[in-house]
């Protein structure tokens, strides 16, 4: 099956083709470092991740971009709040959101850019936007006119053509329904920061920074350019407007959108309580494998509902996965080969790359896995899982490990002594007799928690350090 992905802007599942052999120019959104990220943020970015990781698997090289929005309205009234420059405040929340990155095991793209670092060619596409006649000037204030675009709405599939009216919004985020000419270069406002130059003293708007970081790296048409639901109107709508106004060619050929992540069932508020970072799961326990599992579970363009039982159901998940493997790595296997075993190996990686290459269905690829697992631990349990079956196994749990990278648990110190742990390994035996498994889960929970996996098998309990 050949790669496919399903494309905003054709509304069609589409069949994978950059325009350069092998080389995929692919464009993120990244965050707006104005406060620490939530998981709303991650999600999309774990999708990203996915993404780009399955690019290489199929034998792509990537040359990804992602922007650090490091201005705009919140970002310069917080600072101005806190008496910061807008580095001094950035500073903080880009760093953070690096640290979230790494411990939520998201790959580094090959560019990662800020804004305020690219101001001078800002200025210089508004300039050339301006000669080409898309722009005109308000209060100092330099603006797109979108009339003169007749392609607008081919992203978000809106026939605006009786809603263009000219009138201006100054402001980054606004009416997801009206088309209005928006702002390029906003002028200079009381102690706001600013730059100097051709188009007076001001500072760029929200959508030129990515049309101009994204072509300045990767050429004027991307193969990929992604994002979450929330931004196909208006801020992707207004960089194909922008950029294909600049340019005269095709801005993006595929573009990926994920969807919104619920919680409980209900958007994510802070005014609702359930307004969640990484950092807010991490303090409650929870490990950042299983919160990457749960974002990675759902394909990205259905809706996500976050709650706590899944994301415990997660963490069962990925001990089910690391306990299979280790059971790979530490049982003795009789010799020989099972030519039954073997074709099921072969078929279980077969369903998982067709589901990943299906417009990357991370749940039909997670089922591929475990109804191998659920094969193969049975013909171990029956005696006839051989020493030769060992190696594509092993390579199977690999190739999806690649991809999904939950199988090594995060860096945990652990505290306690080999004797400590056989005690509540016997304990935990104990409980299991008597058939108070409440407790024997306690005992395995403290365990995990501590740098401790247990797996169960026929010889009794095995555990290790991680």
């Amino acid at each position: 099956m050949a790669l496919r992905f399903y494309n905003t802007l054709t509304q069609q599942l589409e069949t994978f083709e950059p325009l350069e052999d092998r080389i995929v120019r692919m464009y993120t959104c990244g965050p707006t470092v104005y406060d620490y990220v939530h998981i709303g943020n991650l999600r999309t970015f774990t999708f990203q991740d996915i993404l780009r990781r399955w690019l290489r698997y199929r034998g792509y090289e990537l040359r990804h971009v992602m922007n650090i929005t490091d201005i705009d309205d919140k970002i310069i009234r917080n600072a101005l709040a806190q008496g910061k420059s807008l580095r001094e405040y950035t500073a903080v929340y880009e760093q953070a959101f690096l640290e979230d990155a790494a411990t939520m095991r998201l790959e580094r793209p090959e560019f990662l850019v800020r804004a305020t670092d690219h101001i001078p060619d800002m200025i210089e596409a508004i300039v050339e936007l301006g000669k080409k006649g898309y722009t005109y000037q308000s209060e100092g204030s330099t603006y797109f006119r979108i009339a003169a675009f007749p392609g607008y709405g081919k992203l978000s599939h809106t026939d605006f053509s009786g809603q263009i009216v000219g009138a201006r919004i100054d402001v980054d985020e606004y009416d997801k329904e009206n088309a209005r000419d928006f702002v390029l270069w906003k002028a200079r406002k009381d102690d706001e920061p600013y730059w100097d130059g051709p188009l007076g003293p001001g500072r760029p708007g929200w959508h030129i920074e990515c049309s101009v970081m994204a072509m300045k790296y990767l050429g004027p048409t991307l193969d990929i350019h992604t994002g979450g639901v929330d931004l196909i109107f208006p801020h992707h709508e207004n960089e194909i407007a922008q950029s294909e106004a600049l340019t005269g060619k095709p801005f993006v050929r595929y573009w990926l959108h994920a969807e919104h992540l619920l919680v409980e069932n209900q958007k994510m508020s802070k005014s609702l309580g359930n307004f969640f970072t990484l950092r807010d799961l991490l303090a409650r326990g929870h490990r950042p494998e299983a919160v990457r599992y749960l974002l990675a579970s759902v394909p990205y363009r259905r809706k996500l509902n976050f709650t706590f039982e899944a994301l415990r159901s997660a963490s069962s998940a990925i001990e089910r996965l690391r306990n299979f493997h280790l059971r790979l790595q530490t049982e003795r296997f009789a010799p020989g080969l099972n030519e039954t075993i073997q074709v099921r190996t072969e078929e279980a990686l077969r369903q998982f790359e067709e589901a990943m290459d299906d417009d990357l269905n991370t749940a039909e690829a997670l089922a591929a896995i475990f109804s191998y697992i659920r094969d193969a631990n049975a013909a171990m349990d029956a005696g006839v899982f051989r020493q030769e079956n060992l190696m594509a196994a092993l390579d199977l749990m690999e190739r999806f490990d690649r991809i999904f990278d939950v199988l090594k648990p995060s860096a945990v110190p652990s505290d306690l002594s080999d004797e400590e742990i056989e005690r509540l390994v016997a304990e935990r035996a104990e409980a299991r007799k008597r058939r108070d498994f409440a407790r024997a889960d306690e005992i395995r929970e403290y365990l995990r928690q501590r740098g401790v996996i247990l797996e169960d098998t026929r010889e009794g309990t095995r555990w290790k350090r991680v």
